[in-house]
């Protein structure tokens, strides 16, 4: 291997490494009460080092933003071969609701954890966030165009779909479902459920 691509796999693993223990940490203490230093330590680093891939906090946390939110959009355009645009939104809620419900830890990070998104605002365009909700403004667009749902100005029904998922997500996340007093499985199907009498309402 030649020492050019030696040094950048090195410093991609270095990257890695730092963004693994900066999102473990914003995950346990939250993002105010994590440093650069405790990063630094926890991988048993400088803060000069990390300095050196990162130009403070906020950076780390927004490549972490981007990487979650890439996820989120490559599960949710699994959906693109469903033709019938009212079938697919459905399918994208369910997979934005399992995709919380499995990854709760990354959904906190990204909807619900307090941080400042001063990163985001500095960046030319929020590719990934962006980007997930680009495909629902489509498919919803789809659905407006084929009378599939009641007419509305599509960015209030795009607002009010990702509010409705969001919620049923963040109070599964936060442990507020167990008002319901039920088994998780069966908590897990009021949700969809839920989902399913949402879109009934939408349709026309």
């Amino acid at each position: 291997m030649a020492i050019k691509e030696r040094k950048e796999r090195e410093k991609q693993e270095m990257r890695n490494l730092i963004i693994e223990s900066a999102t473990q940490l914003f995950l346990k203490q939250g993002y105010d009460k994590t440093s650069i230093r405790s990063i630094a330590d926890d991988i048993e680093y400088s803060p000069a080092t990390i300095y050196l891939y990162f130009k403070d906090k906020d950076e780390i946390f927004y490549v972490i933003h981007e990487n979650a939110f890439d996820i989120l959009d490559k599960h949710l355009r699994q959906h693109d071969g469903i033709a019938d645009p009212f079938e697919r939104l459905g399918a994208i809620g369910r997979t934005y609701i399992k995709f919380g419900l499995e990854n709760p830890d990354y959904y906190d990070l990204m909807f619900i954890m307090r941080a400042p998104m001063e990163q985001i605002k500095n960046e030319e365009k929020w590719k990934a966030g962006e980007c997930a909700f680009g495909y629902l403004l489509t498919t919803l667009s789809e659905c407006l165009e084929q009378k599939k749902i009641r007419p509305a100005e599509l960015h209030v029904t795009a607002i009010m779909v990702w509010s409705f998922v969001h919620g049923l997500v963040s109070l599964y996340v936060r442990e507020r479902m167990c008002i319901l007093m039920m088994e998780d499985d069966a908590t897990r199907e009021v949700l969809y459920s839920s989902l399913d009498l949402f879109m009934a309402n939408l349709k026309t």
